[in-house]
């Protein structure tokens, strides 16, 4: 999770400095071109180095330097032309904001903030270069928000056959799986085509003659999750793509697919586990209302949470909640007076539900920020239920949402890569 990045040091000065030899000084020089920004040598450098620590602290065999180089530029790539899009389309992450994320961070790793940054500084983190990863990681989430996930549409016709699909052919367990991707342009040429399926298929022959899985998705795959071993985690059948769920439906643990080609290119699937899916239970739910008020170039950060402060201000003053959501809320609920319903579990975004569960009945929220903007949360009942019918359809439709946001976000993302001037000039 953690950036490593080596702090230049100042030589001496003066008398001294003169009476001493002169350092060497290595030029730094251009290894890409990304429409108006340039990676340099010594960029990447400092990722090949950060990805080396972080394949050691996990147990991965590091693959051959030329190849990580040439793996962990092209993310460099695919990243600076996203944060140039994000950038290019108004998207800001302010400091403010970026503080509140690295305070979560260093609570979830029972750290205050400036126990965080002496952990970072032991380990040769510049806590500088750590707060920029963060940056870049919130811009990461906003765009797949934006760009993609707003823009998904899940039928009632698709969750009845989903389910329905599900009992002719039911699939109970869940899956630990591991992949590689190696990404095809879109639009690509047949010897472009070509040269990517040589690639993947590179790569499964190594997998085949026995090479550590995450070894070759460090040195292959071009999905998010290389340096991670091309760990996906656990798993439902259902909640796997299409693509996957099919080839894993006759696999063993520690069985390996052959090539399986989508629109976003060639994947290779990994299963590592595979065991009895949970059974119904009674779940929680949380009868909720808020208030969004959304940034945007003409709503800054400090503005949106300010219009909050006022409103919560008024709302303990004895303010109708509904009526002042009506009036104030920028989010679709605004007609129900803010009403959401009845939540489970992984409706809401973490960042929201991690301070509605903390409410007691009829409490209101200081401001909250999540990826849609800031919130004033109050919650009004909390029940047990059972949820078997119900929870099958939510559960379909968030099976559907993740497997069409996926997909739309690799496709999107393909896009942007292409869409970029890139000129590589790695040796």
């Amino acid at each position: 999770m953690f950036a490593m990045l080596c702090g230049a040091l100042l030589g001496p000065a003066g008398v001294l400095a003169q009476a001493q030899p002169r350092p060497i000084v290595t030029l730094d020089r251009i290894v890409a071109v990304v429409n108006s920004e340039v990676i340099t040598r010594n960029d990447l450098n400092e990722r090949v180095k950060r990805a080396l620590s972080q394949l050691a602290r996990q147990g991965t065999p590091p693959p051959p330097r030329a190849e990580l180089e040439k793996q962990l530029l092209e993310r460099m790539i695919t990243d600076r032309a996203m944060l140039q899009y994000a950038k290019d389309n108004g998207l800001r992450v302010e400091d403010a904001e970026l503080d509140r994320a690295i305070d979560r961070i260093a609570a979830d790793n029972k750290m205050i903030t400036a126990q965080l940054r002496l952990a970072l500084e032991k380990e040769g983190i510049p806590f500088a270069r750590f707060r920029e990863d963060i940056r870049g990681e919130i811009y990461m989430a906003r765009l797949r928000e934006r760009e993609v996930t707003e823009k998904i549409v899940v039928t009632d016709s698709e969750i009845d056959n989903l389910l329905a699909n599900a009992q002719q052919n039911p699939v109970a367990d869940e899956f630990n799986i591991s992949h590689i991707l190696v990404r095809v342009p879109e639009n690509a040429a047949p010897e472009q085509l070509k040269e990517r399926q040589t690639r993947a298929e590179q790569a499964l022959t190594q997998i085949k003659s026995g090479t550590d899985f995450r070894q070759v998705a460090a040195s292959f795959s071009e999905a998010p999750d290389a340096l991670q071993g091309g760990a996906m985690g656990w798993r439902d059948f259902d909640r796997l793509p299409a693509l996957f769920s099919e080839a894993l439906r006759g696999m063993k643990p520690g069985e390996t697919s052959g090539l399986l080609r989508s629109p976003a290119g060639f994947h290779i699937v990994r299963l590592n586990e595979r065991r009895g899916g949970l059974q119904p239970t009674i779940v929680q739910q949380t009868r909720a209302r808020h208030i969004l008020i959304k940034v945007s170039e003409i709503v800054s950060e400090s503005e949106g949470r300010a219009r909050l402060l006022a409103l919560k201000e008024r709302l303990e003053n004895k303010a109708d909640f509904a009526q002042l959501a009506r009036a104030n809320s920028e989010d679709t609920s605004a007609a129900r007076g803010g009403e959401l319903g009845w939540l489970n579990a992984g409706d809401t975004v973490p960042e929201f539900e991690r301070v509605m569960v903390k409410l007691q009945l009829n409490q209101i929220s200081e401001p909250v920020r999540s990826p849609f903007g800031w919130h004033l949360i109050e919650v009004l009942e909390r029940r047990n239920t059972d949820m078997t019918n119900e929870r099958k359809r939510l559960l379909a439709r968030q099976t559907l949402r993740e497997r069409k946001g996926e997909e739309a976000f690799q496709e999107w993302l393909r896009q942007t890569r292409d869409r970029a001037y890139v000129e590589i000039r790695l040796d």
